[in-house]
């Protein structure tokens, strides 16, 4: 059994300081207490969250009827399961996080490219979660403040008003306080909101069942699309409910790297595809309940919230309820790959506390606010936009691990900066992997840029390209590495299988 301690003198082969501090050296048996029910959890907190709810409703918003909605959420958290499992084997096997990962790949100078794509995605995210947990706090604010201060007139240059803006900031300021706790704090706090999640999600269900007198109004809207328009619809669609997660799929050996064996790993995520559905139906089924309540369709959480009504006690507890899905997917899912690439990038001056408080600051300068205006840009702009980011290194390191490498990794040389290291490549790059990390993301821009306007138009071959943006660049990437690693190989030895851990002296 592999020595249980983590300081560098029980290794058989020398750390170098510039790759490796406590956050980024391989877990040790003790710490290795993720069981499948604590992944399970992690995922039931990632999903019941605003966003998830959102993504819903904006199907049906866009044209689909409320069974195409769910099928095309399913249909790509399946699709999705697969990168997830596999990406997550090592994380298990080595007890390796995300971006030491990536040096295998990329060089281990080379991985600061995708952690730090990673990263960025992740600050994106993590300013939308934080606006969502904002507006929660501006529903607690008395209506005379909200209506009548001058402080709620939207600034043209700021994009909001000073009083949603301030508010924003305090939930920015409250999340810190389990940031700082580290991996241990997050792994807490989803094992015991799993079930008050769930819990909430259902009386939330229960009263649009009983308001509306049943779920008939949601069950008997159809399909405004023609069948080529939902078909249109539907892959960029399934592209962005894929990208949903997709940034999780990269880093998920962050959090893997914790479970007690790959069995756990593999229990506690194969629930994803199965808590989408269940939450999408909630989303689609409060949503569509909405418009016999009130009259009009509410499909944000935040303003259905406003409207319920209920007295204080109601208010609290819906307030509650908002804060702490928001929290769970936030700091999760947004907090630790980003905290972690700069870990990577600087050992000596980062830390996973001081990484994850840069991680914020950036989720401002990301203007949240702007991303949610509409379904339109939310869906089609940001999720499918940056899937052609994150498509492609998931393409290159499942190809590298599965394909090239055949699952071995020499942990010795994962952090070592010695030339003669497996994973020194030139000067610590992998060109290979960077040139096809390049060619993978080229063929979207295109398409992108007419998106966000700045092209007015482009030829449909890059329309199709971009609709399709995830699929595209995992499999051209991932397919192009593979082929040019084969092309370039020497003959070498084999690298032998190292212990999850080596034995201490």
């Amino acid at each position: 059994m592999a020595s249980s301690s983590t300081t560098s003198e029980n290794y058989s082969y020398q750390l170098d300081p510039s790759l490796t501090n406590d956050d980024l050296k391989p877990t040790t048996d003790s710490q290795r207490s993720f069981s499948g029910w604590e992944m399970a959890s992690l995922w039931v907190g990632l999903v019941v969250g605003v966003p998830s709810y959102y993504l819903a409703g904006s199907l049906v918003e866009l044209g689909m009827a409320w069974w195409q909605g769910i099928a095309t959420v399913v249909c790509a958290n399946l699709i999705l399961l697969f990168p997830l499992v596999l990406t997550g084997h090592p994380g298990t096997r080595y007890g390796i996080p995300f971006p030491v990962l990536a040096r295998s790949s990329f060089g281990i100078r080379g991985a600061h490219v995708p952690t730090l794509l990673r990263a960025l995605v992740g600050c994106g995210w993590y300013g939308i979660e934080t606006w969502i947990g904002g507006e929660a706090i501006f529903l607690l604010l008395p209506n005379s403040i909200k209506n009548s201060s001058s402080l709620s007139m939207t600034l043209p240059w700021l994009g909001t008003s000073p009083l949603e803006f301030g508010c924003f900031i305090l939930f920015w300021v409250a999340q810190l306080a389990i940031v700082w706790k580290g991996i241990d704090g997050i792994r807490e706090l989803e094992k015991y909101s799993a079930p008050i999640l769930i819990l909430l999600t259902s009386c939330l269900l229960i009263w649009a069942y009983v308001k509306a007198g049943g779920f008939g109004h949601m069950l008997s809207l159809s399909s405004r699309l023609s069948s080529s328009e939902f078909w249109s619809h539907f892959f960029p669609s399934l592209t962005a409910n894929i990208s949903f997660w997709a940034p999780l799929a990269l880093n998920i050996p962050d959090f893997t790297r914790y479970a007690k064996s790959q069995k756990d790993q593999i229990v506690g995520q194969v629930g994803l595809p199965i808590y989408m559905g269940l939450f999408t139906f909630v989303g689609l089924a409060v949503t569509s309940s909405t418009k016999v309540i009130f009259g009009s369709v509410v499909s944000n959480p935040i303003q259905l919230l406003e409207q319920i009504g209920g007295g204080l006690t109601t208010m609290i507890l819906a307030i509650f309820g908002i804060s702490l899905a928001t929290i769970t997917t936030n700091i999760a899912a947004n907090v630790v790959a980003p905290a972690n690439a700069l870990v990577n990038l600087s050992p000596s001056k980062f830390t996973f506390r001081r990484g994850a408080i840069l991680t914020a600051l950036l989720g401002i300068a990301f203007q949240p606010w702007r991303l949610l205006k509409s379904s339109e840009s939310f869906v089609y702009t940001w999720l499918v936009g940056y899937s052609a980011l994150l498509g492609p290194i998931g393409g290159i390191l499942l190809a590298d691990y599965y394909l090239i490498k055949g699952t071995k990794l020499s942990l010795k040389d994962l952090y070592s900066m010695s030339p003669n290291g497996a994973y020194y490549y030139s000067r610590g790059y992998n060109l290979a992997a960077l040139f096809a990390l390049v060619i993978g993301i080229l063929p979207v821009v295109p398409g992108f840029l007419q998106k966000v306007g700045i092209l007015s138009s482009v030829s449909d071959t890059f329309v199709v390209i971009y609709n399709n943006a995830w699929f595209f660049s995992f499999f051209t990437a991932g397919f192009l590495y593979w082929l040019i690693s084969c092309l370039v190989a020497k003959n070498k030895n084999p690298l032998d299988e190292e212990p999850l851990l080596p034995t201490g002296n």
